[in-house]
């Protein structure tokens, strides 16, 4: 079975991702389109009323009350539907901002594990806050701009009816504005777009200082590692600089242009009205209309949200793209005892063969020890039987059945997976090792309670009788709350923490098991009790073990010896110890011979002492 290609899911890319938060709040998106629309029909009617008032007014006409009503109700209208722009703004970014975050990790967690691994922990960290606030921002500023264009659209039209003259002279200077957005749009998007991925970088390096501070302190090297993490700061700064600059002109030019255009109309109403072809109230009505219309200029302000929002969303976009694994609907047998065969597989990583042609058979029920040196594949060969990887090449399967036409419940039920460095999810260590999640009985009906805490205790014995196996109940039970403990606040040595990982596997345990070296914290003695317990107390099945220890190898009913990523032998731990290669495999290494010089230092040191 071959790599996964990406799903085909419409927001994997920037403006299908931004597509989708419009969508997941198309009725508050509309809401700010429509209030904002009625907010620029109340902003073109305010100048027509405004003018017929003020004609009124000075022809004292008995008439002008009623116009003066209009004008309030046409001013407080404005001013509500604005307030209502700004609250369905932000309840509908918030939304956005909420279901790109939660869309993003449910495409991060559902991935291959080797690809989701591309992306650093500080960078995922940005693109599901910063940028996905950034993103979701793009719905409200679309709806906008679209509802802003049509108060200058309006006003030209309206400028039109007033006098041609007075719109003929305002158009003329729109192709200059035409040509500051343009050069605004193509210099952000290249300024935004550099700008996070700087912001990402320093996030990298501050996640990898934090996670190694404690080595960092003992190294003294906290200043040398402080300006690693700030040394990409100058270039931030730089592309900041850029990205504001570039704003910054486009306002410049659009806030000098606009008003020129103003006073243009201002000049040609003037002397239209001198000659007797406008009246006060209309100088007044274009004068208004001649700023309406200038607010075009302001589109650079939205149009710069919305060129961050999309640089934001490519970013965003990039872990939806992420390829999701799959899974199929054929059921394992019953009967099955855990047989695995491995066929012609071959796994390749950023060009080097780390698996080469493996073809194996390893019998239901069997313990088998997966032996190599470094870089020999023994991790991914183990990543492969339980399909945490896919292979380039070649079929894996499970009594008989493909892993990639398992369906995802039953695969993860019948495969468990114990690692050197377990991590542990969960509000306690008991839901932890269970790996379910905690039961609301305020929701539940009487029945499903009952259902809820049977089930429950029965879960409860199952993760007990597990740590009991993997030696780790007995100091569980010692930690002030016990089983109940968060995880995050139970001081636990590294040897601990691998046996709740061990625990964690026994309690999930199937047909098949995979220990991809997760007993090397262990001390010899609580590893040999955790072996017995294994083969004693936990449900019978295929052990498949990345060991590195001795004792591990000759435990197991079978050994594969992997080298190169290639098999090079099979069989009982006792026929492959005749072969001196394998007994090199676990042998300890050699001192390196000290320099003559050092060792005359050392003997002369020696001798003071005495």
């Amino acid at each position: 079975m071959k790599t996964p290609s990406a799903p085909d899911d419409r927001d994997a890319t920037a403006a299908g991702l931004l597509l989708g938060a419009a969508r997941h709040s198309a009725g508050r998106t509309a809401a700010v389109f429509l209030c904002s629309a009625a907010s620029a029909v109340a902003s073109l009617a305010l100048p027509a009323v405004l003018g017929r008032t003020l004609d009124l007014l000075l022809a004292r006409s008995p008439d002008a009350d009623p116009w003066l009503l209009a004008c309030t109700a046409v001013i407080v209208a404005e001013v509500l539907l604005d307030a209502l722009v700004a609250l369905f703004g932000g309840t509908t970014s918030a939304r956005s901002a909420a279901w790109l975050r939660t869309r993003g990790v449910h495409h991060l967690l559902a991935a291959w594990p080797g690809h989701a691994s591309r992306f650093p922990p500080g960078d995922v960290a940005v693109r599901l806050t910063a940028n996905a606030t950034e993103a979701s921002t793009a719905p409200v500023s679309a709806a906008t701009l679209g509802a802003s264009l049509l108060a200058p659209t309006g006003a030209i039209v309206a400028l039109f009816l007033i006098d041609p003259w007075t719109a003929l002279t305002f158009l003329a200077g729109l192709p200059l504005l035409m040509l500051v957005l343009r050069a605004f749009a193509r210099g952000s998007s290249d300024s935004v777009a550099s700008y996070q991925h700087v912001q990402a970088d320093i996030a990298t390096r501050l996640v990898e200082a934090l996670a190694g501070a404690r080595t960092i302190a003992a190294a003294g090297t906290e200043a040398r590692d402080r300006d690693r993490v700030l040394a990409p700061l100058p270039e931030l700064a730089a592309q900041g600089s850029r990205m504001w600059r570039i704003h910054g002109a486009a306002v410049a030019r659009s806030g000098v242009l606009m008003p020129l255009l103003t006073i243009a109309v201002l000049a040609v109403g003037g002397v239209r009205l001198a000659s007797g072809d406008m009246s006060v109230g209309d100088l007044l009505a274009a004068a208004r209309y001649a700023a309406l219309a200038a607010g075009v200029g302001t589109a650079a302000g939205l149009l710069g949200s919305l060129i961050r929002s999309r640089a934001a969303g490519r970013r965003t976009a990039e872990l939806m793209a992420l390829p999701a694994m799959t899974y199929g609907t054929r059921s394992l047998p019953p009967e099955g005892r855990g047989t695995l065969d491995l066929r012609g597989v071959a796994v390749t990583r950023d060009g080097r063969t780390v698996l080469d042609g493996i073809d194996l058979t390893i019998p239901g029920g069997t313990s088998v020890a997966v032996v190599g040196r470094s870089g020999a594949g023994k991790s991914t060969l183990a990543a492969v039987a339980g399909r945490l990887t896919e292979p380039d090449e070649g079929d894996v399967l499970l009594d008989g059945v493909p892993l990639g036409a398992v369906p995802h419940d039953e695969l993860r039920r019948e495969v468990g997976y114990a690692f050197e460095r377990p991590v542990l999810f969960g509000a306690t260590l008991g839901e932890a090792l269970a790996g379910r999640a905690p039961v609301a009985e305020e929701r539940a009906r009487t029945d499903e309670r009952v259902r809820a805490a049977e089930e429950r205790a029965r879960t409860d014995e199952r993760v007990r009788a597990a740590a009991r196996a993997a030696s780790a109940d007995a100091f569980v039970r010692l930690l002030p709350q016990g089983y109940a403990t968060p995880p995050h606040t139970a001081p636990l040595s590294g040897g601990e923490l691998q046996r709740l990982g061990l625990a964690r596997a026994f309690a999930r345990a199937g047909r098949l098991l995979v220990l991809d070296d997760a007993t090397s914290s262990l001390d010899t003695v609580t590893e040999h009790q955790v072996e017995r317990a294994l083969a004693r107390d936990v449900r019978h099945g295929t052990r498949l073990i990345v060991a590195h220890r001795l004792s591990s190898a000759a435990r197991c009913d079978l050994v594969i010896w992997l080298e190169e990523g290639r098999v090079r032998a099979t069989g009982p731990h006792e026929e492959l110890w005749c072969s001196e290669d394998y007994r090199a495999l676990f042998a300890p290494p050699e001192p390196t011979p000290a320099p003559a010089a050092e060792r005359t230092t050392e003997r002369t040191t020696e001798r003071a002492d005495r």
